[in-house]
């Protein structure tokens, strides 16, 4: 608008202000015609604050209320001219008031004391006299300022919090499952949740899958060091399952999605935590509580756990091995004894700078031990021409691993006058050391018990380091009420060593260092990313585009061997669209695409030879290269009356050089040995499809019954023509999880949960490491080309009563696997072998679970419980206006 404009705008406002001052000073009564219109040209507006954090308080009541005369009642009373609730930002704003009017403005909000005051508009006429209309202007548009709020302690009291969060909370681009009312994971780990999350399936080692794939393993949206069996289950407030992530996410995880554990931290007002103790049917307890206090500008949080352990598992495995004119027959048998600790830790506190900026710092530690003792038999008998020749042997063996934590996060939220205007920035750090000790005996007998070989006696001596930083900075713009623009940048480098030493001993005390099975290997990993994504509304559609730009750098050294390897990928590009179309106001259809990565871990490309069982040796390799996936979904979403949700996903994933399992035969490295071994390894495959349709329901059946249930069928193929005894796979496989949550008299509750895993084309005994290398790198059970894993189902019960006031403390006994009916089985064959594993761990577990709540209420947990009824009765109210 030109200059010229502006002060012609002025100049007629003035002059209407004036016309109707005269008007009104001339014709008494004339407030109701056509004067009394041009006089309502005033406008009041402000912003309702926190009076101890500054923060502004979102659904607050305003009210302005002028005191006039009924003339059916014959005096004088107060009516409402004008309300309204603040917004997020805490503003209000009440324009079209009669500007010659007194009124006293009241505001009110649950759990603070209310504020009255008289308002009137100051016009200032001898300005205008004068020639200076902006002035008198002025007067009209008037800014009340900010109102400061204080809480109402003796209120708060006499509030009572009835609301209770669902297990599931769905929609079409996630789903969060809120851990607080997952009763059998209580007093366990990360791995225990999992097992209760909708898609989510986890192996006996505690390797997660997402549809039939690794998916990427966040803590509080960023990667970390940590492995879910390192994060307790307590400390966990929900997990986000986010299936087809947007181009904001990253691109690894080759199109199986992310797994977000979002931490608990609370901002109540005041101070609250709880604490927790358990134990279990072996004696083996646990120990932990959080903390929370929050006061003024200052928000501080602090966890701790102490768990002990104790792990039993019966392994089998039979075997035949065709070795030309000779077969070889092995069945091998082992019951593992795992027993030791681990402690979790974490401390961090909120700073809000202002309204506007805030500075989170955090850090967590983790320290735990592990000891495993095991004693392998084993019976072998090997025909040739008909000639049996049978024998037996033992291995045992004792492995002693450490492990160290230390997290750290510095972040930066800045809040811009715009709404939803935001800029972010953060970085994080991470740093985990490992060491471990193993000592093994193996000797072979004839079948009279005469030795038929010495006694080999080992020991492995390993550990290593990993360092990790990454460094986000996102930004969000709502351009309009319907169009959305967010970017950002985003580097991560991680530092990588370890080494394991094989010794052999020659005399008792006496080990020499055996170089060929000794590997010292270390590695460095960067990625740099930067991403753009545009949204727009359009009535009942919407739809948004992004593009993901990355490029990484991957650099081993096999010290021990000379050797190095090194993989560049300087630019790749990620896209990805998400259109989704309102067919009501209950219903929703979405069709979304995205393009992702998955590099290989260091675990699977390590060339270290893992000999912890002669059976069955693995080495990884260092030749792999990264997959690339394409990922899309068709999804229907419905949420029906009653609390009821269904949706509804058909979904197609398709994968260039699929990293897979893959076993060959070859010459026993162990130079003291002369025998044929089998070895399993990872190796790029062709491609592989998987075809997939999931279903996913959320319903109230009674007032004291919810239930979740979630389905999904699918396809897979593996084309592995490439590898040496390799062939295409095809297998139609389905699982399905079902959560019952019962709700009893006398304050009792009551989960019942249960699944069943068919036949799915994965690798035996996974291989991954539970979620640590979540980000740059994949993990968890890989496809194989040459078997698949058997059916496996079971199911959990866990019962809850809760007592003190308000339900302060708690009890919740649970028991695993009530069946025993949780059995990992797994079939591998090729041309040179047939091999059946199967294990079982810990079933039919008992534990115990003590919680004690502590803590004051939190007020921003009430501020908008009354809305619908003070909106009712404002517009109530203002229908006596005429009057």
């Amino acid at each position: 608008m030109s200059l010229k404009m502006k002060l012609s705008k002025l100049i007629i406002t003035a002059f209407l202000l004036i016309a109707a001052l005269f008007s009104q000073a001339q014709m008494p009564g004339a407030g109701r015609g056509m004067g009394g219109q041009n006089m309502n040209m005033g406008h009041f507006y402000g912003k309702i604050v926190d009076s101890v954090s500054g923060k502004p308080l979102d659904g607050a009541s305003i009210q302005l209320i002028q005191n006039k005369f009924d003339s059916v009642a014959k005096k004088r009373k107060d009516v409402i001219v004008s309300g309204m609730l603040t917004t997020k930002r805490g503003e209000f704003s009440l324009e079209n008031l009669p500007i010659m009017a007194t009124y006293r403005l009241k505001i009110t909000a649950i759990g603070y004391k209310t504020i009255e005051r008289k308002v009137n508009f100051e016009l200032n006429m001898a300005g205008a006299k004068n020639g200076d209309f902006s002035s008198m202007i002025s007067g009209v548009d008037k800014d009340l300022g900010n109102f400061k709020m204080k809480v109402d302690a003796q209120q708060l009291e006499n509030v009572t919090v009835t609301a209770s969060k669902p297990l599931l909370t769905m929609g079409i681009d996630r789903k969060i499952f809120n851990v607080e009312k997952n009763l059998t994971s209580v007093g366990g780990t990360a791995i225990d949740v999992m097992k209760n999350v909708p898609s989510v399936n986890v192996d006996i080692d505690g390797n997660v899958s997402l549809r039939n794939a690794t998916p990427q393993i966040f803590v509080d949206g960023r990667p970390s060091t940590l492995t879910l069996d390192q994060i307790p289950a307590d400390a966990i407030a929900s997990v986000e399952i986010i299936t087809n992530p947007s181009a904001k996410f990253d691109a690894s995880g080759g199109g199986a999605g992310i797994l977000n554990i979002v931490l608990k931290k609370n901002r109540k007002a005041g101070y609250n935590g709880n604490l927790r103790a358990s134990i279990d049917m072996r004696g083996r307890p646990g120990f932990g509580g959080d903390f929370n206090v929050k006061q003024g500008k200052v928000n501080f949080f602090a966890a701790g756990m102490l768990g002990m352990r104790k792990s039993i598992s019966t392994v089998s495995s039979t075997r035949t091995d065709f070795l030309g004119t000779t077969n070889a027959y092995l069945t091998q048998t082992n019951k593992p004894i795992n027993t030791g600790f681990f402690a979790f830790g974490r401390l961090g506190m909120d700073y809000f700078i202002d309204n506007r900026n805030t500075i989170t710092i955090g850090g967590n530690i983790v320290r735990g031990q592990f000891k495993t003792n095991d004693l392998i038999s084993i019976f072998r008998d090997t025909v040739n021409n008909n000639t049996t020749i049978s024998d037996v042997g033992s291995r045992s063996s004792k492995n002693t691993g450490n492990f160290r934590n230390y997290g750290s996060t510095l972040s930066f939220k800045h809040n811009f006058a715009k709404a939803n205007m935001e800029w972010t920035a953060d970085a994080t750090y991470n740093y985990s050391k490992n060491d471990n000790i193993g000592d093994y005996n193996t000797q072979y007998f004839y079948t009279n018990n005469n030795p038929k070989t010495p006694a080999y006696i080992e020991r492995t001596q390993g550990g290593g380091t990993s360092q990790f930083i990454t460094a986000q900075t996102d930004f969000s713009d709502p351009i309009t009420a319907k169009i959305k623009i967010d970017a950002g940048l985003r580097g991560a480098w991680r530092n990588f060593t370890s080494f394991n030493d094989n010794y052999m001993q020659t005399t008792p005390g006496s080990f020499f260092l055996i170089p060929g099975l000794s590997n010292n290997y270390k590695f460095n990993d960067v990625v740099y990313a930067g991403y753009v994504t545009f949204a727009q509304q359009l009535k009942k559609f919407n739809y948004q585009l992004g593009l993901r730009l990355e490029s990484s750098s991957y650099e081993g050294n096999l010290i021990s061997r000379g050797q190095r390897f090194k993989t560049d990928y300087p630019f790749s590009l990620f896209p990805s669209a998400f259109a989704t179309y309102k067919l009501t106001d209950k219903q929703d259809l979405q069709l979304n695409y995205s393009r992702k990565i998955n590099r290989p871990n260091f675990f699977q490309l390590i060339p270290f030879i893992d000999y912890s069982d002669s059976l069955n040796l693995s080495v990884g390799n260092p030749n792999l290269v990264p997959e690339f996936t394409n990922l899309l979904e068709l999804s229907y979403s419905n949420q029906y009356k009653g609390s009821n949700t269904f949706l509804a996903t058909v979904y197609m994933r398709n994968t260039n050089d699929l990293i897979t399992r893959y076993q060959y035969k070859d010459a026993n490295p162990n130079p003291a040995k002369s025998d044929s071994v089998i070895i399993s390894t990872y190796a790029n495959a062709n491609q592989s499809y998987t075809f997939g349709l999931e279903l996913t329901g959320k319903n109230k059946v009674t007032k004291w019954w919810d239930l979740t249930t979630n389905l999904n069928l699918f396809n897979s193929t593996i084309k592995a023509g490439n590898l040496v005894g390799g062939v295409t796979s095809s297998q139609f496989s389905w699982f399905a999880k079902i959560n019952n949550n019962f709700k009893l008299p006398k304050n009792f509750s009551i989960q019942l949960s249960g699944d069943y895993t068919a036949k799915t084309l994965v690798a035996p005994g996974g291989g991954g490491n539970r979620g640590g290398m979540g980000m740059m790198f994949g993990g968890g059970s890989q496809p194989s080309s040459q078997g698949y894993i058997k059916p496996i189902y079971g199911a959990d019960l866990a019962i809850k009563y809760e007592f003190l006031k308000n339900n302060a403390a708690s009890l919740t006994l649970q028991f695993s696997d009530i069946f025993r009916s949780k059995l990992y089985a797994t079939h591998n064959e090729s041309v040179y072998f047939v091999q059946d594993n199967q294990r079982r761990r810990d079933p039919q577990m008992l534990r115990l679970n003590f919680n004690w709540r502590f803590g004051k209420m939190d007020v921003s947990l009430f501020k908008r419980k009354n809305m619908k009824g003070e909106m009712e009765n404002m517009q109530n109210a203002q229908q006596g206006m005429g009057n």
